[in-house]
């Protein structure tokens, strides 16, 4: 038994030494176990992926609302019909009615 053990450390000592070993430990830990490991940059990416796709959408909106805002503006009529529509808004003369969907 105690032979089995001494050819086995030699046989280990023979094809690795400790500085390998260390230099292994290293860039093991490295790869999954720091801060920039495989698993964190995979996730990182992801979510890089998902707000790049966020700010698309609201580039769309932000768009939009840069016209409108440039229209009210110039334009009393177009003031006018957003202010109407989206507060509510009635003339003295005439009754409004908001219709919701549920």
């Amino acid at each position: 038994m105690n032979t089995d053990i001494k050819q086995s450390t030699q046989w280990f000592r023979r094809y690795f030494s400790l500085i390998s070993i260390g230099v292994i430990g290293v860039i093991v830990y490295m790869i999954f176990f720091s801060d920039t490991s495989v698993v964190n940059k995979i996730e990182y990416q992801r979510i890089i992926d998902s707000l790049r796709t966020e700010v698309e959408l609201n580039r769309d909106s932000m768009l939009y609302y840069k016209h409108l805002n440039s229209l009210i503006t110039t334009d009393p009529e177009v003031m006018e019909r957003v202010v109407r529509e989206q507060h509510n808004m009635k003339r003295p003369d005439e009754d409004v009615f908001v219709f919701t969907k549920k």
